[in-house]
């Protein structure tokens, strides 16, 4: 029986730093373990592990975390806080300074592109965004 599963980040040497950024942006967030290799550590209660792994293998867009945010004012934290140092992408997308992709998304996202009558008015409205504004979202369907 499996006893538990979480993420293992690959890093460069710098997992130490990467989790204490993590957990300086995510509240209930803790590091939780450390040695030379690893770093343990609790992003908003969800077990995550850095590895100080070496330059043999980088992050890709083909693994993101996705962060639903009720407020744009959780959106605003997210996007300023994981851009810094970064680089802002289209659509809600962002890379970190360490290379890990982001999307910061508004919950109502979901709702609003389940409904086909609004899809693609929401669709085109949020394609032309990079940090993602609910105000316009909401407008599109109105």
């Amino acid at each position: 029986m499996v006893k538990a599963s979480y993420p293992c980040l690959w890093f460069d040497g710098n997992a130490q730093q990467a989790a204490e950024f993590y957990c300086s942006v995510f509240e209930n967030s803790s590091i939780t373990a450390t040695n030379p290799f690893v770093v343990k550590f609790l992003l908003n209660g969800v077990e995550m592990m850095g590895l100080n792994g070496g330059p043999q293998h980088t992050f890709s867009e083909a693994v993101s975390f996705v962060i639903e945010c009720d407020t744009q004012a959780e959106i605003d934290h997210y996007w300023e806080k994981l851009s810094a140092g970064g680089r802002e992408k289209m659509c809600g997308w962002l890379e970190d300074q360490f290379g890990l992709s982001w999307q910061v998304v508004p919950k109502v996202l979901g709702e609003l592109m389940s409904n086909p009558d609004n899809a693609q008015k929401v669709f085109a409205v949020f394609q032309q965004m990079k940090k993602f504004e609910i105000a316009p979202l909401l407008e599109a369907v109105k």
